[in-house]
């Protein structure tokens, strides 16, 4: 806590703060920092992120069932929902790194697209409650829940024009399924459910090589050791488990198969479970 004290004659006040004048780039600085409690804002709500190329692009046949499940769910469970961006945001992506556009630029564009996807599941949810939710109205949030709204969100990170350099590539690291993480990690929420169009996680893609190996349960140390050439979901949310504050734990289910959603918000271990710490250490 701040402590404030007044010196001399009393018309100068000191604020009394182990931050005031120290660097922040001094590592026992900022190693003192760990020690402050952080808290879960809404700890009782779900977050689902639908994804756009294994699930949206496949129409009304694979989005009408799971969106009737999420309906289903809402009943029993507060959720938001996230929703990527599909073969449209891979074709702008193409056409922008054609142009030469940095990875910032990549970002910006790619969040259009995000948009839009989320203003057509806001329409088939609008008759039970599906609104849009815009960063600024993050603070009705809870409002909006407690309403019986389903709130649906762009997953792409708000980074924009900032998105930090993404290595040899100039594709953003940090994707639809990293935002939805970030939302899920600062609202201290029960799950992180990621929906694809697989069962969970493999060795390799599945559509690709039939002898990829299902993994159910995995810990992100153990995952990021394997390197593996493909990955179901972004990369970055492995990376950034390792030092998470809330959420340490996320899901991996097969939207095809809408039932999982509803075992997946009960707590059960279907699809793929990745942790941040090994089964043993829990």
């Amino acid at each position: 806590m701040a402590e404030i004290f007044k010196e001399g004659d009393g018309r100068r006040t000191h604020i009394k703060s182990p931050l005031m004048r120290e660097s922040l780039m001094d590592r026992k600085i900022l190693a003192a920092t760990d020690s402050e409690q952080v808290i879960s804002i809404l700890p009782d709500v779900h977050v689902v992120h639908i994804g756009g190329a294994s699930i949206l692009d496949r129409g009304k046949d694979a989005i009408l069932p799971l969106l009737d499940e999420v309906v289903r769910c809402r009943r029993e469970y507060k959720i938001i929902l996230g929703v990527g961006g599909g073969a449209r945001m891979r074709h702008t992506y193409h056409i922008a790194l054609d142009l030469g556009i940095p990875t910032g630029g990549l970002a910006m564009v790619a969040g259009a697209v995000n948009e839009q996807n989320r203003y057509m599941v806001q329409a088939v949810l609008a008759k039970h409650g599906g609104v849009v939710l815009h960063k600024d109205h993050y603070v009705v949030l809870p409002l909006w829940l407690a309403s019986g709204m389903i709130p649906i969100l762009s997953g792409m990170p708000p980074y924009h024009y900032w998105e930090p350099p993404a290595g040899p590539n100039r594709v953003p690291h940090y994707r639809e399924d990293f935002g939805m993480f970030m939302v899920s990690e600062v609202l201290g929420a029960a799950s992180m459910i990621f929906v694809k169009d697989e069962d969970g996680l493999y060795t390799a893609d599945p559509k690709k090589n039939p002898a990829a190996e299902f993994i159910p349960r995995i810990d992100a140390r153990d995952l990021l050791a394997r390197d593996l050439p493909d990955l179901i979901i972004d990369r970055a949310v492995i990376e950034n488990m390792l030092h998470a504050r809330n959420t340490r734990r996320v899901q991996i289910i097969n939207g095809l198969k809408p039932e999982m959603l509803n075992l997946a918000l009960s707590g059960e271990p279907v699809g793929t479970v990745i942790t941040a710490e090994k089964e043993c250490d829990q």
